[in-house]
């Protein structure tokens, strides 16, 4: 069973960093679609960065040059790890992050295209200005 589980949240002022880390465990594919959500309070949930299984990295505008997605692949383990490195950061990044990743499938278009089924926890982020 895939499990997903963040830490690395916390309290920043406005213009500081901090770095969200996912623990992506029982996974029989790792080469599959994973990415960070976001929700404040009275908004709705948003990507904010995504791999897909070619590695490649997409990232919502609002975080574009501030926000860096990268993964270990933690190689011969069921295991990916999934960081958000956020710079720069501002009071309206304040929300739950959430990871999550596609369905753990053979097939490729439920691994790779389809929608995220597995999420974690979340953790808080509250930047103040």
């Amino acid at each position: 069973q895939v499990q997903l589980v963040e830490s690395g949240g916390g309290s920043v002022q406005a213009g500081g960093s901090l770095r969200l880390t996912c623990v992506i465990s029982g996974l029989d594919y790792k080469r599959i679609s994973m990415a960070w959500f976001r929700q404040a309070p009275g908004r709705e949930r948003e990507e904010v960065a995504a791999i897909d299984c070619e590695w490649r990295t997409t990232y919502a505008d609002s975080v574009k040059d501030r926000f860096t997605l990268s993964q270990n692949k933690e190689d011969g383990t069921k295991t990916n790890i999934l960081y958000l490195q956020m710079n720069d950061l501002d009071p309206d990044d304040t929300g739950i992050y959430y990871c999550a990743c596609a369905r753990d499938s053979a097939d490729y278009s439920k691994r790779c295209l389809g929608a995220f089924t597995s999420w974690g926890q979340g953790t808080q982020v509250t930047v103040s200005s």
